[in-house]
């Protein structure tokens, strides 16, 4: 319905001009039962804010959004504290939105975005991101999106990523270098780009050292800690389990750990391990965690740095502020040499 205001919604609910706004704004002020009847009549009358509403006065937010996976993941933990020192300087806050991997939730996030609370976006996709209208609109809408780490190779805009075919590439070759042959990949995801390009550069590292490669090496995890838990296990449970693992996403890794110490698979005897991690823990378990480590907080400095020249500037060259900034392979005991004796 074309015309949608607030005015509109309080009259039709028959409640105030206020309420329907603090609703909107998810105000503590307001009971859930009415946030979810506003939400539910703007839904249905297709309802958007006007993003402009805040600049209309002469002022912007003084925000900006962070819309990433989930924060438990280390990387992602130092990203923010990057991205928070670039916003300080500027005088920005930062409101951090999670997705929990969900495309949804994603979508979600970007519909109350575009009310104009935030400036600007700093985003790392969901695992089951495949389509990008939410962020293309919001772009028309003058809200400039930025990516980090997981980006959306289809839109133009500023993007700050590692060498993820290089880390792949690594990580592969050290694990053929001390000795495996029968490599399994754990990743949360076969359609983001990150995970592709981590994906090839081990297929490339296995072609180099004239090793086959196997879709079945390939073990698709997801969000839910209890399905990976027992995909994994099965996987170990076999005859003939893999001598090397990568784990493409940090959480996995630590899953991992647990399935070796309950089949009393021994860590590095039996199956040498490494991780895409940042994990400050990683150097104190046991074995110590052999990594591929991220320069998450520059990552996330870079991104913000992006955004706040996007902000400040008219003419702005997006392909000239993306970078690729190189992950470092650090060497510990989960891939070291078996134990004499044992």
């Amino acid at each position: 319905m074309a015309g949608v205001n607030i005015k509109m919604l309080a009259n039709k609910l028959n409640i105030s001009i206020a309420t329907v706004s603090k609703a909107l704004h998810d105000s503590h002020e307001i009971s859930l039962a009415t946030k979810q009847r506003v939400l539910a009549l703007a839904e249905e009358l297709n309802y958007v804010a006007n993003p402009y509403a805040s600049s209309l006065k002469g002022k912007s937010s003084k925000t900006i959004a962070v819309v990433i996976p989930e924060v438990a993941d280390s990387f992602f933990a130092l990203s923010i504290n990057g991205i928070e020192s670039i916003a300080q300087k500027n005088g920005y806050h930062v409101l951090i939105y999670l997705t929990h991997e969900s495309f949804s939730n994603e979508q979600a996030i970007f519909k109350v975005i575009q009310n104009g609370r935030v400036d600007g976006i700093i985003m790392s996709v969901s695992s089951e991101t495949t389509h990008t209208d939410h962020i293309k609109d919001l772009q028309l809408k003058g809200i400039p999106v930025v990516f980090f780490d997981r980006v959306c190779e289809g839109i133009e805009t500023v993007k700050i990523t590692t060498n993820d075919f290089q880390s792949g590439y690594d990580a592969t070759q050290h694990l053929i270098e001390c000795g495996c042959k029968n490599i399994s990949f754990f990743t949360i995801s076969d359609k983001l780009a990150i995970s592709q390009y981590r994906l090839a550069g081990h297929r490339q590292a296995l072609t180099d050292h004239q090793l086959e490669f196997n879709e079945e090496d390939i073990v698709l995890c997801n969000n839910d800690e209890v399905f990976n838990y027992e995909v994994i296990k099965e996987l170990m449970k076999q005859k003939k389990h893999p001598d090397g693992v990568i784990a493409s996403v940090e959480k996995l890794a630590t899953t991992f750990y647990v399935v070796c110490k309950e089949l009393r698979i021994s860590i590095p005897d039996k199956v040498k391990v490494i991780s895409f991690s940042n994990l400050a823990a990683a150097a104190i378990l046991n074995p110590s965690l052999t990594t591929i480590t991220q320069p998450a907080f520059e990552m996330g400095h870079a991104a913000a740095s992006g955004l706040f020249r996007i902000l400040g500037e008219k003419l702005f060259n997006y392909k000239k502020e993306s970078l690729i900034m190189p992950s470092v392979l650090i060497v510990r005991d989960s891939t070291s040499s078996p134990t004499k004796g044992k």
